[in-house]
């Protein structure tokens, strides 16, 4: 079970999801920028976690800031920090084929990468959040894989929340490169996988059962919290809805409307350590 409002206590660490739960397009939602200042001024450590990789940390950090949430890119923690990091370890040596744009091929190049769009050269295809995805690039992806490639990804979001509607992610061309060849990806770096989570308890220097992660998606931000030992929280702000947590297996510890509801009147200082987690049902 779980449940409905905010924790009972207050955590040394939080990691915040930015689409859906801090923020939606250019517009801040409701309590966000009170909730983190809040945070930090109980001696809370913040840390900003996204599976989108059409930016750079930097680049998040200054949006953040830019919406009344002061960051800097140390705070942020990406897919593709978690994507080179899986590719520095496990196929050093790999010419890739990026199905993505062009800020990703980039950070592989940067990175000592030789990208190839040859299929028979091809030793690994990097699928990620791509508004350029075309047949050509599936066409290139399917031989590449049909002759053996690799498939890693950045994340399983089939759609990134926005204003409008939404817009389809990485899950989506992901989906279409294992439908046509058969294959299936290795590894999915960013949320809900272990990559991401060991990179952001890193950089709060928390362990997890002192960390609490925000988020408005089941399927990457909640799974991701479980799977690591995190507490969740769920925001009914972006993606997710109540009819959605209804049907689903994966339950969040505890569910808020927005962030601005996060914290309780009473929660005290950060005190690792001293108390011991809210369990889901508790009161």
């Amino acid at each position: 079970m779980n449940r409905i409002g905010p924790p009972g206590r207050f955590y040394p660490g939080y990691v915040f999801d930015l689409d859906g739960t801090l923020y939606l397009g250019d517009a801040l939602l409701p309590g966000a920028a009170a909730t983190v200042r809040s945070i930090r001024s109980r001696g809370g450590r913040v840390a900003f976690l996204t599976n989108k990789p059409l930016e750079l940390p930097e680049d998040y950090a200054a949006k953040l800031t830019r919406l009344g949430i002061p960051a800097g890119p140390d705070d942020v923690v990406s897919s593709t920090d978690a994507l080179r990091l899986y590719l520095r370890e496990h196929a050093p040596a790999a010419r890739i084929f990026p199905v993505s744009e062009p800020l990703v091929a980039e950070l592989l190049r940067a990175d000592g990468f030789e990208l190839t769009d040859d299929p028979l050269r091809i030793d690994v295809v990097v699928v990620s959040f791509d508004r350029t995805f075309d047949y050509a690039k599936l066409l290139t992806a399917y031989r590449a894989v049909r002759n053996g490639a690799r498939i890693v990804a950045t994340n399983p979001d089939p759609y990134c929340p926005t204003p409008d509607g939404g817009l389809p992610d990485c899950g989506a061309m992901l989906a279409a490169i294992e439908t046509a060849s058969g294959g299936r990806a290795e590894a999915v770096v960013g949320k809900p996988s272990l990559h991401m989570s060991h990179a952001v308890l890193a950089r709060l220097g928390l362990p997890p059962e002192d960390t609490i992660l925000v988020g408005d998606r089941l399927l990457t931000d909640v799974a991701m919290a479980k799977e690591a030992g995190m507490v969740s929280a769920l925001v009914l702000s972006g993606a997710t809805s109540a009819d959605d947590l209804a049907m689903s297996d994966i339950q969040p510890d505890f569910i808020v409307r927005d962030v601005g509801e996060l914290l309780t009147a009473d929660s005290g200082p950060a005190t690792s350590g001293l108390v011991g987690l809210a369990s889901p049902g508790s009161g």
